[in-house]
């Protein structure tokens, strides 16, 4: 197990295509089996769940998955419910859709539901999660924040899964102008890792702390691990974030990152 990781994740920035050949998606399935994969669907974060889980249900099965099981977590009593456990128990793969983040660890942290996703990740089971389940995957998540140039305290954050470590996530990256905020994120603590995932592109993180870019955008990594200036501590609430200097990667379809060297890797390189 890394200082990262310690199972398998797909990290996906949101709006992945869901009529084309929904490569992104495809790769999910392929990770969790193929055709004989076992797939459940969590809906926790979504406003319509229901709504929500019948889509990907027929997704899922137009890609050839015969078992899918769609769990619809409205509260914590729900997420202790002993049935939805053992099914989870024997699924190979975990999808979590989109919608508020703090529904899922609302929802879910401490309970039975959750306790039983991470001793399924410990397992290697590949977990998935889109926008506001990709955003969760981290040890601590952003909630809130506006677009714009980093300033100090415009940034709201919370405990995330912890499926993925030291490390901070943004999706609908490129689409909604997120770099501002993911840097206000790392200025906060910059050994963490900033990664940025842009619509229909996800990252898909391996045992050993190494993860592919796959999808039609870029994924964005954030290192300031190497600053030696910063005035996060002595500005005031509002204030312009000085931060350097910083290393900024941006990754394609076919790139990887080795999140413990923090290194990129063309594509062919091991």
């Amino acid at each position: 197990m890394s200082e990262y990781v310690g199972g398998k994740l797909l990290i996906i920035g949101g709006a992945e295509d869901q009529e084309g050949e929904c490569r992104i998606l495809q790769r999910f399935v392929d990770e969790a089996g193929g055709g004989e994969a076992r797939i459940v669907v969590l809906t926790v974060a979504a406003e319509e769940p229901e709504v929500v889980g019948k889509r990907y249900e027929a997704l899922f099965f137009r890609l050839g998955v015969q078992d899918v099981q769609v769990i619809n977590i409205t509260d914590r009593a729900a997420a202790e419910r002993v049935e939805w456990c053992e099914r989870m128990e024997t699924s190979s793969g975990v999808f979590f859709t989109g919608g508020d983040q703090l529904r899922i660890t609302g929802r879910m942290g401490g309970t039975l539901l959750g306790k039983g996703l991470h001793a399924l990740y410990d397992k290697g089971v590949v977990i998935a999660g889109t926008s506001a389940g990709a955003s969760a995957m981290s040890d601590t998540m952003i909630v809130g924040g506006s677009a714009g140039s980093p300033k100090k305290d415009r940034l709201t954050m919370a405990p995330g899964l912890s499926l993925l470590r030291s490390v901070v996530i943004d999706q609908h990256f490129a689409q909604r102008g997120r770099i501002g905020r993911l840097l206000e994120a790392v200025a906060q603590n910059p050994y963490v890792l900033g990664v940025g995932i842009d619509e229909d592109t996800a990252v898909l993180v391996g045992t050993q702390g190494v993860f592919q870019v796959c999808g039609s955008q870029t994924v964005s990594v954030v290192d300031a691990s190497s600053s030696v200036i910063t005035n996060v501590s002595e500005s005031t609430a509002g204030d312009p974030l000085a931060l350097t200097p910083i290393t900024l990667h941006i990754l394609p379809e076919g790139y990887g990152f080795d999140l413990q060297r923090r290194q990129a890797i063309p594509p062919g390189a091991r």
